[in-house]
């Protein structure tokens, strides 16, 4: 009886050690994973990487806007001359967004300008809807100049309605087109254009057609109601930008410049030598530019 229970007792503590060093083995990894979780922990594929919501290399582009992305007064006095705009020209001297991103052939039929001399941003929802027909993958906004340039601080947009404006010409394109890319440009520094263009005689002189009056009228002047007048125009573009910013932010696939072009210091090479407030051929290269690098650069 004895010998029975010892035997059974060595049977019995053989087959504990026997499971515990398959459950150690197991534990510890250390089968040879021939198995079948073995053999599915080997050949598992990675779960991929979400796709980026940003892609820095669009195959088409549209712009909205106003008379800068026009390339107004860039060749001609008092003209529009869009093959110089930053935005979709051709010009070699300038080498644009457009051509930047798609190479000359591609951006000459498929790029668009939408933008228009004189547009503020309540006219942006109509450009948009000309853009979405063309279903670009990326557009570009630059507008707001337009709503400080009045003819008293009084007449410029309010920020409020300002906001409104450009929340309702994102709702435009999103309702067409909710993948679209939208690459926001921020206001020039008005206040920085008129110091360096009161400096040319000539520049004055076309001011006084009507250019820019909230800024721009009796260039000269600098009493305190001058000043005064000059300091809300400047307070109401920071303003306009960050509108542009808080709204640009609530839309995953809007990319605000971050304040690039209004702290660009334009210097008179970069000013039209015909009203010395609008960019020249230079300076809309320089926007092409700070654009490109937007674009294609990592997101602030």
């Amino acid at each position: 009886m004895r010998k029975r229970n010892r035997h059974a007792r060595a049977v019995l503590a053989g087959t504990a050690a026997a499971v515990l060093g398959l459950a150690g083995c197991d534990a510890l990894g250390g089968g040879d994973g021939s198995g079948p979780s073995g053999g599915r922990a080997r050949h598992a594929k990675p779960s991929p990487s979400p796709t980026p919501l940003w892609d820095s290399s669009p195959s088409s582009l549209a712009a909205v806007g106003d008379s800068i992305t026009r390339g107004f007064d860039a060749c001609t006095v008092l003209a529009d001359c869009p093959q110089v705009s930053w935005a979709t020209g051709d010009s070699a001297d300038v080498k644009s967004l457009a051509v930047r991103l798609l190479g000359p052939a591609k951006a000459a039929t498929h790029s668009w300008n939408h933008a228009a001399t004189g547009a503020r941003m309540a006219d942006v929802a109509a450009q948009m809807t000309q853009a979405v027909l063309e279903k670009p993958q990326l557009v570009t906004v630059m507008a707001g100049a337009n709503d400080a340039c009045r003819a008293s601080t009084a007449a410029m947009t309010p920020v409020a309605d300002f906001r409104a404006q450009f929340a309702d010409a994102l709702r435009t394109l999103r309702r067409a087109l909710p993948k679209t890319q939208v690459y926001v440009s921020s206001v020039p520094n008005l206040k920085r254009l008129w110091s360096q263009g009161r400096t040319n005689a000539l520049g004055k002189q076309i001011w006084k057609l009507g250019i820019c009056p909230s800024m721009l009228g009796d260039a000269d002047a600098l009493d305190p109601a001058a000043t005064l007048r000059r300091d809300t125009v400047q307070k109401r573009v920071e303003d306009y930008n960050a509108v542009l910013k808080e709204v640009c932010a609530k839309d995953a696939r809007c990319r605000f410049d971050g304040g690039a072009v209004y702290d660009f210091r334009f210097g008179t090479d970069q000013l039209s030598h015909w009203d010395w407030f609008h960019p020249s051929k230079d300076g809309q290269a320089r926007l092409a530019e700070l654009a490109y690098r937007g674009v294609t650069g990592k997101a602030s």
